[in-house]
C-alpha cells in the first residue's frame, strides 16, 4: 500500500488537535531521476513518511517543506511547484530534472484523502487534479473525468490530446485556458493480488515481508487464534472453515500460495486452484517429493500434465536454499516479485490507456 497515504490520513484524521503536513509528489521527470513521477512523500515539523528518492534532492524538499509549514499562510506557502537540476544544482549522479509539487493539507481534507485511501483499497483507480496557481481544494476524478470528490473545478485544457493522459504516465503538469499550472495525479490501485493459504511460522513471516510492498494479501487460515491482532495495512485475513471458497471467489489474475498445516488440504487446494481459469501463478510450498507426490494424485483427479506445469513446488527463486522462515519469505516474496513484474511490463505493453476527459464544470461539493 501506499506508506504516504497511510500515514497522511492518520495525521489529519486521528491527530487530538489541528494537524498539518506537505505532501511532496514528484510532478515531472526529464531525464534520468531517483523516483518515478508520482513518487510521494509526506513532510511534517517532527518527521517525514515514505521517500521521493533520498539523497539531496529529498534534503531540499524536506527543508522547503519545514519552511512552509514554519512561514505564515499564503499561496506560496500552500502550493509550490519546483524545478530541481540534480547534476549541477545537488550533485547527483542521475543528471536529470526533477520538478516537485509541494501541497499543504490540514484535517479539512480528511475527508478527501479517507476516500482515495477506501477506493485504492478497493482496487479503484483515481486521478488528483490539484490546482497549482491557487489554494483550491484538490478534485478526485474516475478515468472519464467524472468527479468523484472535492469542489468540482474542473480545468478545460483543449491543447491537450486525450491519449497524452495516460496513467501510465503516473503523473503530469498541465496548462489550462488560462495558463493556470494544474498537477494530474493518477493514483493507481494495486494491481498483484495474493491469496495466502496457510498462518503457521512461514506464512507469517511471508505476510511480515509483503506488509511494505506494493500487493495486496487476503490471509487465510480456518485457526483464527493464529492471526496477529495487528495486520500490515495491505493484509486482510479470512479465518474460515471453507477456504476453497475463496478460490473461487479470487479475481481473475490473482496469485496463489498454499502452506497449510494439513497436507489433505492443500492437496484440495492445489485442484481447485488448478482446475480454475486466471490464475497468475500458483506456488505450493513443499519439497520435490511432494510435488512428485501431489502431481501424481492430481492427475487421478483429472488434472493434465500442462496445468500441472503451472504449479510452482518448491517455491523461492533459485540459489537460496535456508529453510528458516524468514529465509524462505525473503525467497519466496523476491520471486513474486519477478513474477509481478513481468506481468505489469506485459500488461502495460498491451493496454489502451482510459481517456480522462476534462471540461470545465462547477458542481457542489461533497
Amino acid at each position: 500500500m501506499s506508506n504516504w497515504l497511510d500515514a497522511l490520513t492518520t495525521l489529519i484524521t486521528q491527530a487530538s488537535q489541528p494537524a498539518t503536513a506537505i505532501l511532496i509528489t514528484v510532478a515531472q521527470v526529464e531525464g534520468s531521476g531517483p523516483r518515478e513521477p508520482g513518487a510521494k512523500m509526506v513532510v511534517t515539523t517532527v518527521g517525514q513518511f515514505d521517500t521521493i528518492g533520498g539523497g539531496h534532492l529529498e534534503l531540499q524538499a524536506i527543508r522547503i517543506a519545514r519552511d512552509m509549514l514554519a512561514e505564515g499562510l499564503s499561496l506560496s506557502r500552500e502550493r509550490r511547484l519546483q524545478r530541481f537540476s540534480l547534476g549541477p544544482s545537488l550533485g547527483q549522479c542521475c543528471g536529470g530534472v526533477v520538478h516537485l509539487a509541494f501541497e499543504r493539507v490540514t484535517n479539512a481534507s480528511a475527508d478527501y484523502y479517507g476516500f482515495l485511501q477506501r477506493r485504492l483499497r478497493n482496487a479503484e483507480d483515481s486521478w488528483r487534479l490539484v490546482a497549482m496557481d491557487d489554494d483550491a481544494p484538490p478534485t478526485l476524478c474516475d478515468s472519464d473525468g467524472e468527479r468523484l470528490h472535492g469542489p468540482g473545478r474542473l480545468p478545460t485544457l483543449p491543447a491537450l490530446s486525450a491519449p497524452a493522459i495516460a496513467p501510465q504516465g503516473q503523473c503530469l503538469i498541465l496548462r489550462d485556458d488560462n495558463s493556470g499550472r494544474w498537477l494530474l495525479d493518477a493514483c493507481l490501485a494495486t494491481r498483484p493480488q495474493l491469496f495466502l493459504f496457510g498462518a503457521g511460522h512461514v506464512g507469517a513471516a511471508i505476510v511480515k515481508a509483503l506488509g511494505d510492498l506494493p500487493c495486496r494479501v487476503v490471509w487465510i487460515d480456518e485457526r483464527e487464534e493464529m492471526f496477529p491482532d495487528e495486520l500490515p495495512a495491505n493484509v486482510s485475513m479470512e479465518a474460515t472453515d471453507t477456504p476453497e471458497a475463496l478460490v473461487d471467489g479470487a479475481p481473475d489474475g490473482s496469485s496463489f500460495l498454499v502452506m497449510t498445516h494439513n497436507h489433505a488440504l492443500d492437496q484440495r487446494l492445489s485442484a481447485q486452484i488448478l482446475q480454475r481459469d486466471g490464475v497468475a501463478w500458483f506456488g505450493l510450498i513443499g519439497s520435490k517429493t511432494k510435488r512428485m507426490q501431489f502431481e501424481h494424485r492430481l492427475q487421478e483427479r483429472g488434472i493434465s500434465a500442462e496445468r500441472l506445469a503451472d504449479m510452482v513446488c518448491p517455491i523461492g527463486i533459485a540459489g537460496i536454499v535456508g529453510k528458516e522462515p524468514a529465509v524462505i519469505a525473503v525467497s519466496v516474496t523476491a520471486q513474486l516479485l519477478q513474477v509481478w513484474e513481468q506481468i505489469a511490463k506485459q500488461q502495460k505493453a498491451a493496454s489502451t490507456a482510459p481517456q480522462l476527459r476534462l471540461q470545465e464544470q462547477v458542481v457542489g461539493a461533497i
